[in-house]
């Protein structure tokens, strides 16, 4: 729902925007993502209308009703449920002793390369966000501060990534040469 504050969207459009904003936090695939809209149709927190097309399937694009944006509302009342990291990467970290200490490497490596990738995306992001303001003026000004926020943790926890991977590289090599 929280996708959906930006306006009326098509499941594609969310399942594609969806990167670019909240994949830094929360993970989904675009099967979940419709089935998740249309469960929340049926439960009147959004509502869908079809847009005809020519040459193209006809579309559906959704928006929150009323009670949607109750229910945001009263989602962010209250206190969220502890998060929990679940990272099969680092259970592979913490058997490289008894393990494929290259194959462990080649992993921590990918992370990093792909935590790269990351922030260098976030980092174009922000620049549009910014639109040429810094980011004083942006927080003063802007509509919506939310997606800016989550952003920027999104860059922190990547930035965070790369460096301890860095570090965990250094120690891998040190450690099997």
């Amino acid at each position: 729902m929280a996708a959906l504050l930006e306006g009326e969207a098509s499941g594609y459009d969310l399942a594609k925007g969806f990167d670019a904003s909240v994949a830094n936090f929360w993970m989904a695939t675009p099967q979940q993502l419709y089935r998740e809209l249309d469960r929340m149709r049926e439960d009147g927190l959004v509502q869908a209308r079809v847009v005809e097309q020519e040459r193209r399937p006809n579309k559906r694009l959704f928006s929150l009703t009323e009670a949607g944006r109750r229910e945001l509302r009263e989602f962010t009342a209250g206190p969220p449920r502890p998060g929990a990291i679940r990272d099969e990467m680092m259970v592979m970290v913490q058997a490289v002793d008894a393990g494929d200490a290259e194959g462990v490497r080649s992993a921590v490596e990918e992370r990093v390369e792909w935590a790269r990738a990351k922030i260098a995306r976030f980092e174009r992001l922000r620049a549009r966000l910014l639109d040429g303001r810094t980011e004083e003026e942006f927080l003063a000004h802007a509509e919506r501060v939310g997606p800016y926020l989550t952003l920027m943790r999104g860059l922190a926890f990547e930035r965070e990534n790369e460096q301890w991977g860095e570090w965990a590289l250094a120690v891998l090599r040190q450690r099997v040469g």
